[in-house]
């Protein structure tokens, strides 16, 4: 572990790693900022240091004295640092606090706010709107109308950890606070100053250049301030970490701060695994089964009488957001307790979607009853989504197993397997290894290998090459684990979800935990793949919630106490909490098995947890009928006013609830949650 130091230079607080030899700053420590113009800095004129290594810095003016106390964490790379302001002034000032770290040159800063902004965070060939990073001067100049921005700011809720990293050409830094503090919610943030990444806190939160609201028509910036009254003392806590420029190196950080932050003693979930199977399990099949096509409706309304059916969405994705995966976990739970009639529509979805393939030989995307089969909403008639094929094809393959050990054997679902899995391999690039990003129609000719929506085949290689004996697919899938780890190691996956292009999302997390643990499964004699995995596991926390949200009273996420806490943020386009994550839990606890490391084991359980709230106890509750599962919880403000819950059941939320918890009973971590 690097040793540090501390000392002053002029106005300057210098924090140094001595193993690595970068600089990072701490210019003037604080800033006023107040709406009106520029913000207004407060000079460290009288600096001392004491025998701890501790420094005390002290500045006045403006009508404010501040006093910053940097204590070192013993053998850590990072202080504990306490800000103490007074307003000396003698009438009322309207003003917030701003504390700035300014690191080195460097060509990429490598931005991360965790589960918000990731480097650039949107690229450009991504069609979907929300913030960007550029420091060309063109588009900082530009009307931020575009969501592109040489310099963001944010409110700690919309963070998973409310903490900004960057990176310089020698070493990193990352700065981290609390989501309240005594002047109200804080925020983060950072800025390119002069080809020198600058990250900073503010006191209350700010919003700027604009505030993003979920679309592409952003809101106006918001910059609240605190009305410092004559006299007034407030003391503000934060810490600061140094690390090296791994692009990784902000895994042992956001471990340390997680631990740090107090767990609530009594777990977050309102009902044991095996109740919320079985009352997720109703609500899949109650409010979403239909049987004339045999399909999961993609969503329900909680409202029945108001709405009625004309809420629900009369349409059927073959995975992602229904399907062939919560067909699946239907259809084990239906076989668990011996429910006949359950079993016989789980399997009847799954037949309906394996009867139906394209002239090219997958999967269709999407059935709808206005338009039948489809390609789904790739806004392309041509374009099937290789992340929703390769998921399908996982878990039609897993349900075949499934049954066969419960003597029924599936010809269509076998046939229809083999058949993605042959797309799949055509295209294949035969330089990169790469697996489609997208196919035809018509041919299943690939249409592109852009981001990483290919990854999700390789799953379905892996399992299909010992189910079916198959060494052809395993060799597939090792070729595209190597092409597909340079997109791990960027710390940048994007374009799993077919609805927001090529963004970063934690579902490209969850699919690569998937397609890594099972490559290691397989044969790993270097241990690249555990590697990989453990990679892809880290960048998959960043968008779990390490802390739990304060909401209002009077919202409905307030009122019933709801906690955030291992809950993930969709992606930073579609800022919400989601379940999505326990798609993975088998292969999340395996890899905890594997690592030896029970911080992992944590991480899946708080995510358990989690789901296992707001899952319909009683028709009533939350204003939902039993079983019924919500797809969006809204802990900061975007799409919906912060402690808002979407008051649609989806499948997938229902169905990844299920499929976890049908899990979770085999899995001995998790016998004491039953």
């Amino acid at each position: 572990m690097a040793t540090h130091c501390a000392d002053a230079r002029g106005t300057h607080v210098v924090l140094r790693t001595r193993a690595q030899g970068g600089l990072v700053e701490l210019p003037y420590v604080v800033s006023l900022v107040t709406g009106d113009g520029p913000p207004v800095s407060l000079p460290a004129a009288d600096v001392t240091r004491d025998g701890s290594g501790a420094l005390g810095l002290r500045g006045e003016a403006h009508g404010f004295a501040a006093h910053l106390h940097l204590a070192p964490r013993g053998n850590e790379p990072a202080y504990d640092a306490t800000l103490t302001v007074d307003h000396v002034a003698d009438r009322a000032t309207a003003a917030g606090l701003r504390v700035e770290l300014r690191l080195g040159a460097g060509n990429d800063p490598g931005w991360l706010v965790p589960g918000a902004f990731y480097g650039e965070n949107r690229r450009a060939d991504c069609t979907r709107p929300y913030p960007r990073y550029s420091n060309d001067p063109a588009e900082c100049a530009a009307d931020t109308t575009d969501l592109t921005a040489c310099a963001w700011s944010l409110r700690a809720d919309r963070c998973a950890t409310p903490a900004v990293f960057a990176r310089d050409a020698e070493g990193g830094a990352a700065l981290a606070t609390a989501e309240y503090g005594p002047l109200g919610e804080q925020g983060v943030g950072f800025a390119d100053g002069g080809g020198r990444p600058v990250l900073r806190l503010h006191f209350p939160y700010r919003e700027e250049p604009v505030s993003y609201y979920g679309s592409g028509s952003p809101r106006p910036a918001d910059t609240p301030t605190h009305l410092w009254q004559p006299g007034e003392r407030r003391t503000l806590r934060f810490t600061v970490h140094l690390h090296d420029n791994d692009p990784h190196a902000y895994a042992p950080v956001l471990r340390t701060l997680h631990q740090a932050t107090p767990a609530h003693p009594e777990p977050a979930a309102w009902t044991g695994v095996e109740e919320a199977a079985r009352l997720s399990a109703e609500g899949l099949h109650r409010w979403h089964y239909r049987a004339d096509p045999p399909v999961l409706l993609e969503t329900a309304a909680f409202d029945r009488e108001a709405l009625g059916e004309r809420g629900d969405r009369p349409a059927m994705h073959v995975s992602w957001v229904s399907g062939a995966p919560y067909a699946h976990a239907l259809l084990l739970h239906a076989r668990r307790v011996g429910d006949e009639a359950m079993a016989g529509d789980a399997a009847a979805v799954l037949d309906h979607i394996c009867a139906n393939l394209t002239p090219g030989g997958t999967f269709w995307g999407q059935w709808s009853a206005s338009g039948g089969w489809s390609a789904g909403w790739t806004g392309d008639r041509q374009r099937l989504h290789a992340r929703t094929l390769g998921d399908a094809t996982l878990f039609t393959l897993r349900a075949l197993v499934a049954e066969r050990a419960h003597g029924a054997d599936h010809l269509a679902w076998d046939l229809a397997v083999r058949s993605n899995l042959a797309t799949a391999l055509a295209g294949q690039d035969p330089v990169t290894g790469r697996l489609a990003a997208a196919h035809d129609t018509d041919t299943g000719k690939p249409l592109d290998h852009e981001g990483a929506a290919g990854l999700a085949w390789v799953a379905a290689l892996v399992e299909a090459a010992a189910i079916f004996d198959e060494p052809a697919y395993l060799d597939a899938a090792r070729r595209a684990g190597d092409a597909f780890a340079g997109d791990v190691r960027s710390e940048f996956l994007c374009g799993a979800p077919e609805d927001v292009s090529l963004a970063p999302t934690s579902e490209d997390g969850y699919n690569a935990v998937i397609a890594y643990t099972l490559l290691h499964e397989a044969g790993d004699p270097d241990g690249r793949w555990l590697d990989l995995a453990r990679r892809a596991a880290d960048w998959t926390l960043t968008f779990r919630y390490t802390y739990d949200v304060t909401f209002g009273e009077h919202t409905l996420l307030g009122r019933y106490g709801f906690r955030t806490r291992g809950g993930d943020q969709a992606s930073p386009s579609n800022q919400h909490l989601h379940a999505f994550g326990l798609i993975c839990l088998p292969e999340w606890v395996r890899l905890a098995r594997h690592l030896d490391d029970p911080y992992y084991l944590r991480s899946a359980r708080e995510n358990l947890d989690c789901f296992r709230q707001f899952v319909a106890r009683a028709d009533g509750d939350f204003n939902a009928y039993r079983g019924m599962v919500s797809e969006r919880f809204y802990q900061t403000e975007c799409f919906q006013a912060k402690g808002m819950l979407l008051t649609l059941s989806h499948a997938w939320s229902a169905g990844v609830l299920l499929y976890a918890c049908e899990h979770a009973r085999e899995l001995h971590e998790f016998q004491e949650d039953l």
